[in-house]
């Protein structure tokens, strides 16, 4: 990719013109998605039955996990600019012409499910691309914040992308309701398409050699460097904790403790206020001090705090732990990313990225069947021990390995 070589400058992260406007496109993608996706349940459940819903919403999952390794090695080829700008164009052309289909007719569910997996492709390039993107916008020093930046940009999508979504189809239907999505991915493009690329030492050495000998080389790479390593087994073992007991078993425990629906929407917009939280204290400190050991640390007190969540039995209480959850894990998590994009080498960001996000987007939902029929064996309480315990486990682990723990963000 030919980048525009852009100097360094003293702006803060959310000074820069740059930043903002990737954070821009980056916002207005994630409340397109969260349309997208609330709109494809809606009309999926409207027009089959649950297990044909389950389905079509299921359908995305197997392509984004089985390419996103490759989808790594063409953000590494090709640039993560190229590649987010044709992701929000095809996902644009795409939902777009779903909407223009279904104002026209009804062409059932095999249509949805065609979207869905062409989804599933696309997310496949776009992730590792959008982790690559922020060393390429902003400062070494500055890549805390803009993770925490980030992480208000996903909760806005988050809280405000569902009920966009259900006005949509309210006023103009699932039509309008892709219609928005589509308008939104579109909005993303022409603001991506502005940014001046920094340029990154020794970014053009993963162009040579074929595809699988890059994806090989990435692996080998990832592998053998002492903190990118280890962080990965941290990545996994906290998604695969956390990803269990704020999925399937939020509805369970709302269902055993008699909360109902609403006492789900507390627990989660706890967690998404304590998050949020986490993300503009990173936006506004810009840098945390020995951030190895810091992650680490509030790691393993969030996992103190989901195994209590299992033993709750006061709604209040329980919105209390999910919001210590969400500000200990939204910290945590932030750090993990920030270290991730400081220390890899610029030629492998990509492929990096492609691996964080099949680890926790790929590999860590598979324990949603069997935290269910945990639970229905043994329990919640015991479940929710387990989790707490494997999230702990990462944040020991991270503290253990000392290159990890005395892992640093640039000044």
């Amino acid at each position: 990719m030919t980048a525009t070589v852009v100097a360094p400058t003293a702006v803060p992260a959310h000074r820069s013109p740059q930043v903002l406007r990737w954070l821009g496109a980056y916002t207005a993608s994630t409340l397109g998605d969260s349309v997208y996706h609330l709109a494809l349940s809606w009309t999926a459940v409207s027009s089959g039955t649950p297990a044909q819903a389950g389905l079509v919403m299921a359908v995305s999952a197997v392509p984004r996990a089985l390419l996103m390794l490759g989808g790594g090695v063409i953000a590494d080829r090709l640039g993560p600019r190229r590649v987010v700008i044709a992701s929000d164009t095809v996902r644009a052309l795409v939902v777009l012409g779903l909407a223009a289909t279904l104002f026209l007719a009804s062409p059932g569910l095999w249509i949805l499910a065609a979207v869905a997996l062409v989804f599933g492709v696309v997310d496949a390039l776009f992730l590792p691309a959008v982790g690559a993107l922020p060393p390429r916008v902003a400062d070494r020093d500055q890549l805390a914040r803009v993770q925490g930046m980030r992480g208000l940009s996903y909760r806005l999508g988050a809280v405000l992308g569902g009920p966009l979504g259900g006005l949509a189809v309210a006023l103009g239907g699932t039509a309008g309701a892709f219609g928005v999505a589509g308008v939104l991915f579109t909005l993303s493009i022409p603001l991506l398409s502005t940014l001046r690329l920094r340029s990154l030492p020794a970014e053009d050495e993963a162009r040579d050699g074929t595809a699988l000998r890059d994806l090989a080389d990435g692996l080998r790479y990832l592998r053998g460097h002492h903190v990118l390593g280890p962080l990965m087994i941290v990545v996994l073992l906290s998604d695969l904790g956390f990803a269990g007991p704020f999925n399937v078993g939020l509805a369970l425990l709302a269902d055993q403790r008699g909360w109902g629906a609403s006492g789900i929407g507390w627990i989660l917009a706890g967690f998404g206020t304590g998050a949020g939280a986490a993300s503009l204290l990173l936006t506004v400190w810009g840098r945390v001090p020995r951030a190895g050991a810091v992650s680490g640390w509030t790691m393993t007190v969030g996992a103190v705090c989901i195994g209590a969540l299992g033993v709750t039995s006061y709604l209040p209480v329980a919105v209390a732990v999910a919001l210590s959850v969400g500000l200990l894990a939204g910290l945590s998590g932030a750090l993990c990313n920030a270290l991730v994009q400081t220390e890899c080498d610029p030629a492998y960001l990509g492929r990096v990225s492609a691996v964080s996000s099949l680890l926790s987007l790929g590999i860590a939902p598979l324990s949603f069947p069997l935290t269910g029929a945990a639970i229905e064996l043994w329990g919640l309480g015991p479940v929710y021990a387990v989790s707490a315990a494997v999230c702990g486990l990462a944040g020991v682990y991270m503290l253990l390995v000392t290159a990890v723990r005395r892992a640093e963000l640039p000044r």
